[in-house]
């Protein structure tokens, strides 16, 4: 499963509703720190198929979910578990970072 775009629309069936933890990437397509932590949100995506959801969060278009999370500085990344917030963090992390948030 790829990763997946998380939008007002789709958050309370992919996030809120899922049996499995969830991996949020809140981001932007201008924002240079985003763009160094995608390639690794999506390496995730693939290496966790079936374990671990992970999803998008343009924050340009989905104001209302990033106001929500209360994101102030991108990227920030949010790890749901049974529809509660387990773990977030701000700024580019390691691959192992993340992967250690999922746990």
């Amino acid at each position: 499963m790829s990763v997946l775009k998380i939008t007002k629309d789709n958050f309370e069936q992919e996030v809120m509703n899922s049996d499995k933890p969830v991996l949020l990437d809140f981001w932007a397509s201008w924002c240079g720190p985003c763009r160094m932590v995608g390639p690794i949100v999506e390496e995730i995506a693939e290496e966790t198929v079936g374990r671990v959801k992970v999803g998008k969060v343009n924050v340009d278009e989905e104001p209302d979910l990033a106001q929500t999370f209360a994101v102030s500085s991108i990227p920030t990344l949010v790890v749901m578990k049974n529809g509660q917030v387990a773990q977030s963090t701000v700024g580019v992390k390691s691959k192992q970072a993340i992967l250690n948030m999922l746990e």
